[in-house]
């Protein structure tokens, strides 16, 4: 009797830890090659994208490239958002990395100077391969003039407008404001007030942009220019400020709080939900008005400029495929990564996701394809790539922004002027600069 309990033990441990490997593999893909990859390279592929979207577009990509020549065999291997950096980090220290990796654009520099990441060098030796992607993606995967990465989506910053609310408030619906002044005598027009309780705000900066994204917008600069020097004070940026915390001011921050504590429920959302007349956010954002906004009749457009002359500069980010250090197999993960950011796979990805891609033809053949106001948003995007630029998180100081961001939320709270702000930023990001 005793041996048979201890034989029905025995079997249900072994049958718990299956489950539990099971579970704990539920993740990412099955590490078994399958058949069809028998006398292949295997290159290890690690993205996030696991949803109900975007997982079966993706690995139709990597079927497409599987099925379209004979010597390499890509698997696809998911990890969620908040493991994935951790993993790949934790998997090239032990000298057993994927081969390629889904990675963020602004921090690849940190990348290569660690020697997390593969100089791609040695494999990209088309001088014209640069040439396919927007300017400012490609000079952000350089380190000493290498790439280390090569770029495969992004995004940029445009003003979003509710077109009914133009005509009621007697503005003209297809000439949305040029320049900051015009945003400020458009928002007059566009707020509604019941008392003392304002039921609609014709405009405020601040919601899902950065303070740095109307700095970069004023000049061209934020907190570091390109060549990293730290120009937090400068006389742009303390204008800037100012500028937004007009809106505060006009409005009150408990109204800004109000309005902006709905910004979490998708169709609750201020703008869709007609509270804001006009929005900033990525162009993506789109599809959110589209799925969510009912027949919001919207338009879309380039910030407004400083002033007249001064520029439609907007901020981008994106994320590059990346091949990790001590990878087995860089050439093949190359030879994938080049049809991952080629002309046919970007299109794909731009028309089944609504996202703006890294590769200019790609970008381009998308916007043809599209049709209607998807049409019309996605030909914006593609030309405010000209306005955009990126900022690289700086070698010398890659925690600048938990210094100045709270420095900045306390002139929104009223506790500091702009130019007391922005110099005691500057102060301190110099002392951090001069540390590293």
């Amino acid at each position: 009797m005793k041996k048979q309990s201890l034989k029905l033990f025995l079997v249900l441990v072994l049958m718990l830890s299956t489950v539990l490997t099971a579970c704990s593999g539920s993740e990412s893909a099955s590490s078994e090659t399958p058949k069809e990859a028998e006398g292949k390279v295997v290159v290890d592929f690690w993205t996030f994208w696991g949803s109900e979207t975007r997982r079966p577009i993706i690995e139709k990509i990597i079927d497409d490239f599987n099925k379209s020549q004979e010597e390499i065999y890509v698997k696809h291997t998911y990890l969620p958002w908040g493991d994935i950096w951790t993993k790949e980090l934790a998997a090239v220290a032990a000298g057993n990395p994927p081969d390629v990796v889904i990675n963020d654009i602004n921090t690849v520099k940190h990348r290569a100077t660690k020697e997390q990441a593969e100089n791609l060098s040695e494999y990209i030796t088309d001088e014209n391969f640069k040439d396919k992607f927007f300017p400012e993606l490609w000079n952000t995967v350089l380190y000493e003039g290498d790439p280390y990465a090569v770029p495969f989506n992004t995004d940029t910053r445009v003003l979003f407008y509710n077109k009914d609310m133009f005509k009621e408030a007697g503005l003209d619906p297809n000439q949305p404001p040029e320049t900051w002044e015009e945003v400020e005598q458009y928002a007059e027009k566009l707020t509604v007030k019941n008392g003392d309780r304002y039921e609609r705000i014709g405009f405020y900066p601040l919601w899902n942009v950065g303070a740095d994204l109307w700095m970069l917008n004023a000049d061209g600069e934020a907190y570091l220019n390109k060549d990293n020097e730290v120009v937090i004070d400068g006389k742009a940026n303390v204008e800037a400020l100012k500028w937004i915390n007009s809106f505060t001011e006009k409005y009150g921050r408990d109204t800004v709080n109000r309005f902006k504590a709905e910004f979490g429920n998708q169709q609750a959302h201020p703008f869709l939900a007609g509270k804001i007349a006009m929005f900033t956010d990525v162009a993506t954002f789109y599809t959110q008005i589209r799925d969510y906004g009912g027949d919001m009749n919207v338009g879309v457009a380039k910030l407004p400029a400083r002033e007249e002359g001064s520029g439609h500069t907007s901020w981008g980010g994106g994320f590059v495929a990346e091949v990790p250090k001590g990878s087995d197999t860089p050439e093949e993960a190359v030879e994938f990564i080049k049809y991952l950011t080629g002309k046919e796979a970007q299109k794909y990805w731009a028309v089944k996701n609504f996202d703006n891609v890294a590769n200019i033809a790609g970008a381009e053949a998308a916007a043809k394809e599209l049709e209607g106001l998807d049409k019309k948003v996605y030909e914006l995007a593609v030309e405010n790539m000209d306005n955009t630029v990126l900022t690289p998180i700086p070698l010398a100081a890659p925690e600048y922004l938990n210094t100045v961001n709270p420095i900045v939320e306390e002139v929104l709270l009223g506790t500091k002027s702009p130019e007391e702000a922005l110099a005691e930023a500057q102060k301190k990001v110099e002392e951090l600069v001069k540390q590293n």
